[in-house]
């Protein structure tokens, strides 16, 4: 059964999902659009979605998901409920790992945070998180999101890295450079 399915990939995207969202985004990726549940795509509008929405990227993405999954699956899967009922178990199944290992390692690591073991492996997570966010980043920069034809390469290239250059040199806020995006999307495409 789809639902069985999509527990058992969102327990493991809840499990070894470090770094937050966009580190879970290949790991997302490879499970959901990897066992043909969704296209890549919908993926790709998913991941969109989910970063303009209030809310994690991971639980975003978990509740639309399994809104869509199930009817994708199977037709029969179609009805409002079908996709409700897939929604609530994919977001609980993907927050309640994370929740229960803070909830545990927290205590652990109030008692021992002058550790040299505890130092270590938080100075060998960190780059790790940032390789996890890059992949997500290489991961998005495929052929729904930038297009095909040259024109539509270029235009995406062009948006993206002005994007990248709003937020990060001239320090505007995201919302606003978001909304210029997609004005230009709209005169541009």
């Amino acid at each position: 059964m789809i639902y069985l399915k999509l527990i058992l990939s969102y327990l493991k995207i809840g499990i070894f999902g470090f770094g937050g969202g966009y580190a879970m985004l290949a790991l997302i990726e490879r499970e959901i659009v990897g066992n043909g549940w969704i296209t890549r795509q919908m993926f790709t509008d998913i991941v969109a979605i989910s970063q303009m929405t209030p809310g994690p990227i991971g639980i975003n993405s978990a509740t639309y998901i399994g809104f869509v999954a199930p009817a994708n699956y199977d037709p029969a899967f179609g009805n409002i409920i079908w996709g409700i009922l897939g929604s609530i178990l994919c977001t609980i199944v993907v927050v309640v790992p994370s929740y229960l290992m803070v909830l545990y390692t927290s205590h652990f690591i109030a008692r021992h945070k002058d550790s040299v073991a505890i130092k270590g492996i938080f100075t060998g997570i960190r780059p790790v998180s940032v390789g996890l966010i890059a992949s997500a980043a290489m991961l998005l920069m495929n052929a729904e999101n930038f297009g095909t034809e040259a024109y539509n390469v270029i235009c995406s290239i062009v948006i993206c890295i002005t994007s990248f250059c709003l937020v990060y040199f001239a320090k505007i806020h995201p919302i606003f450079v978001i909304i210029l995006a997609a004005i230009a999307g709209l005169i541009i495409y």
